[in-house]
């Protein structure tokens, strides 16, 4: 009997990563034309891609927003709690302050928690921010790239979990408020006064009527969550793309009020068979508002998880200086998954972190 090892040729022709990967490979592809395409879109328009440092020591102040935990040593040992930033948009926006006028980032972030056919803990986000320009233009932009991924990838039709839209029909532009009443029933700003404080028990009794199940420890927010979820984001992004705008200022903590009516703020979420693509904001540039509204965030984060992140000092001594803006994120993975025709965020990574 020979004892002769197995070729190489043969171990890797048995090796199942091999056939997963080749299943994957077209989707692989289109998402590295769809980056190619929009980089030169970016730059035709004037823009400057950016690259910003991942380790920050804030990771984003959002309530609901789980960072991965490092830390740093000094030439002594001694440690500097660092994280991996959950977006660039801290340092894009000192970027802003520091002069630039048009910026973009195409680049890895890294979101804890998060796991799913949607979710991946490390992905890619395509973020992109205009001075002087305000956040309708994104809007715009958002219907361009929805097109141009299409176009790249040779589709003419977005699908998803039965669901499908044109991408290159102009997407619909829903208020939220429009869509609480058209999807749950629900008047929302009933609940929201003048000030942009919130009404709890307004919101939960209009919710349980619409057929929710509150719990008598849900705040605002949470019941705001729970109608957006159960109501109304299964119904966007059938046919065309929906544009979810005008949320109240207790839910757009980086955004700034919109003008005549201080309830709502100047922000915007990019939908797709379903599926939440981007979000964009008229930049709050006012450093006192901003970290009063970290503050209450991280309270918030206190009373649900136990623990809170630091501000960022050197980011809000840089908004004081930053030109009036407007900024998107959108989830380029997602994006990519849908022009490909893909059914898992996974089917279009070159590579996927391991499962504990």
């Amino acid at each position: 009997m020979s004892s002769n090892p197995p070729s190489a040729s043969t171990v890797t022709a048995s090796w199942p990563g091999r056939e997963r990967h080749q299943d994957r490979r077209p989707f692989l592809l289109a998402r590295g034309r769809i980056a190619r395409a929009f980089r030169g879109w970016f730059e035709d328009q004037g823009f400057v891609e950016v690259e910003t440092a991942a380790l920050q020591v804030s990771p984003g102040n959002e309530a609901h927003l789980h960072a991965f935990a490092t830390e740093a040593l000094t030439i002594d040992g001694r440690p500097s709690p660092l994280y991996l930033h959950t977006s660039p948009e801290f340092a894009c926006k000192t970027l802003l302050a520091a002069g630039e006028d048009r910026i973009f980032s195409l680049g890895k972030v890294w979101r804890n928690r998060e796991r799913g056919p949607l979710h991946h803990p490390e992905f890619t986000m395509l973020e992109w921010y205009r001075t002087g320009a305000p956040y309708q233009t994104l809007m715009d932009d958002c219907a361009v790239l929805l097109a141009l991924a299409a176009e790249t990838a040779g589709t003419k039709r977005f699908a998803f979990r039965g669901i499908e839209l044109d991408p290159f029909a102009a997407p619909e532009r829903v208020t939220v408020a429009e869509a609480f009443q058209r999807f749950a029933g629900v008047d929302l700003l009933a609940s929201v006064a003048p000030d942009g404080s919130t009404d709890r028990d307004a919101l939960a009794a209009a919710a349980t009527a619409s057929g929710l199940r509150v719990a008598a420890d849900d705040t605002w927010a949470d019941v705001f969550s729970r109608i957006i979820v159960g109501k109304v984001e299964p119904n966007l992004g059938h046919g065309r793309a929906t544009i979810l705008c005008e949320y109240p200022v207790a839910e757009a903590a980086l955004a700034r009020p919109k003008p005549g009516d201080p309830r709502v703020a100047e922000r915007f979420e990019l939908y797709a068979c379903g599926v939440e693509l981007a979000n964009a904001f008229g930049e709050l540039t006012d450093p006192a508002e901003q970290r009063g509204r970290f503050q209450a965030e991280m309270d918030e984060k206190a009373r649900i998880y136990g623990e809170r992140y630091p501000i960022d000092e050197d980011f809000l001594a840089a908004l004081a200086h930053m030109p009036p803006a407007s900024g998107s994120a959108l989830g380029f993975d997602r994006l990519a998954m849908l022009a490909a025709g893909a059914r898992r965020i996974e089917d279009v990574l070159w590579s996927t972190v391991a499962e504990g």
